[in-house]
């Protein structure tokens, strides 16, 4: 049989029977129900054979924040095939077609996922931009070093519903900070309170909110779940503040449960506070997960709309063998209000993989470190080092809502 590629035209339940066979999750209709709402239809993309549904990938429209400024972003979601149906091309052209897609609407110079099989997205063109830290840290170690501020900080339990407007605007504000953190419209909002398909409610509470406050003013907020499994715990599942004051305040009270051994953070950025507040260093022991992939889908528009550390003046032979139109050497020129970035044919200063683009372009360490690694040739001497420090950016990319 002919496997056809297009754009899905049915409805949301058509889809369930695929994903429960394709992720093989026990999600309940809770999840699932709040995946529906954020669902764009139009961006759904499938692969059917004989009239049955064997692959898909969809997409949400984000808005993200980019070093200097914000950008259009395709957050890639959903994507699955049949086990009947792999090794067949399948993922390779539903990955093929919204990409192409994408670049033909002309919005998106980017398209962004999580990785549920992290190994297979390279071939496509997506490199690692951020990552996060998972953390446990045990009651007993829960002592933070001496934060200035911190007592005039107010702590208070609200309803995470009638609050959820409120914070969302305090978080949208600070996600203009971060590279990597994308803009929560109504939809998301929600989703961000909601059971999904990101997360574990085993056992678990509802979704609680205590929120800081400075003379009445709200300087940060947290969402957080209580857990009674093996032993239990604070789940953090969010901590957003606008001074290091407020974070620390709102910390103490999560590193501080009734009746609870510990407190667990499953997405923490890698350049959290927290870590370097606790004072025991060892107490969190963190892991480094994978968190945002990045495709550039237009070379062009990607590095020309966004900022850079120091003045660039670079030619990049970029490698893409799977969107051609990305491949050849671009001239960037820019600096800290701005950048251009034409096509050009002049011999190139570096040459590097899409991917290694994608890797670093949010800010990631670094193209030093791809160099070394021999992924990264530099053809100028001193074009590798100048470039990373162009690239580089004071906040280390994060993404702080799984999609």
């Amino acid at each position: 049989m002919t496997i056809e590629i297009g754009q899905f035209a049915g409805e949301w339940e058509e889809l369930l029977e695929l994903l429960d066979m394709a992720f093989s999750a026990p999600w309940t209709d809770e999840q699932y129900e709040s995946e529906r709402r954020v669902w764009e239809r139009e961006r759904s993309i499938v692969a059917s054979e004989d009239g049955q549904l064997v692959g898909h990938t969809g997409a949400f429209s984000h808005l993200m924040t980019v070093p200097g400024g914000q950008l259009p972003v395709a957050g890639v979601t959903m994507v699955g095939v049949r086990a009947t149906h792999r090794r067949r091309g399948i993922l390779r052209d539903l990955m093929r077609r919204q990409l192409t897609d994408i670049h033909e609407a002309g919005r998106e110079p980017l398209a962004a996922l999580t990785a549920s099989e992290p190994v297979i997205y390279p071939r496509f063109g997506y490199g690692l931009a951020s990552d996060h830290q998972a953390i446990v840290v045990p009651k007993e170690s829960r002592t933070l070093r001496p934060v200035a501020g911190i007592d005039d900080v107010r702590i208070r339990y609200v309803d995470v519903h009638e609050n959820l407007a409120r914070c969302a605007e305090l978080r949208n504000r600070l996600a203009l900070e971060r590279p990597g953190v994308f803009q929560h419209d109504e939809r998301w909002q929600e989703y961000a309170i909601s059971a999904t398909v990101t997360s574990n409610i085993a056992n678990a509470s509802k979704v609680r909110c205590v929120v800081a406050e400075r003379d009445g003013e709200l300087t940060g907020f947290a969402h957080y779940r209580t857990k009674r499994a093996e032993k239990g715990y604070v789940d953090v599942q969010r901590v957003h503040a606008a001074d290091v004051a407020s974070h620390a305040a709102l910390w103490r009270y999560l590193l501080e449960p009734d009746l609870l051994s510990e407190t667990r953070c499953a997405m923490l950025a890698s350049d959290d506070p927290i870590l370097d507040l606790l004072l025991d260093p060892r107490a969190p022991g963190p892991i480094t997960r994978d968190g945002l992939w990045i495709r550039p889908v237009d070379v062009r528009r990607a590095l020309a709309e966004r900022t850079y550390a120091r003045d660039i003046d670079v030619v990049l032979d970029v490698v893409d063998d799977f969107l051609p139109w990305n491949a050849g050497r671009w001239h960037l020129a820019g600096g800290p209000d701005g950048a251009s970035c034409e096509s050009v044919s002049r011999d190139a200063d570096l040459t590097l993989d899409v991917r290694d683009l994608g890797a670093v372009y949010l800010g990631r360490p670094s193209l030093v470190r791809l160099g070394r690694a021999g992924l990264v040739a530099e053809h100028t001497p001193g074009a590798l080092a100048a470039t990373a420090e162009a690239f580089s950016t004071s906040r280390l990319p994060f993404l702080d809502t799984a999609f």
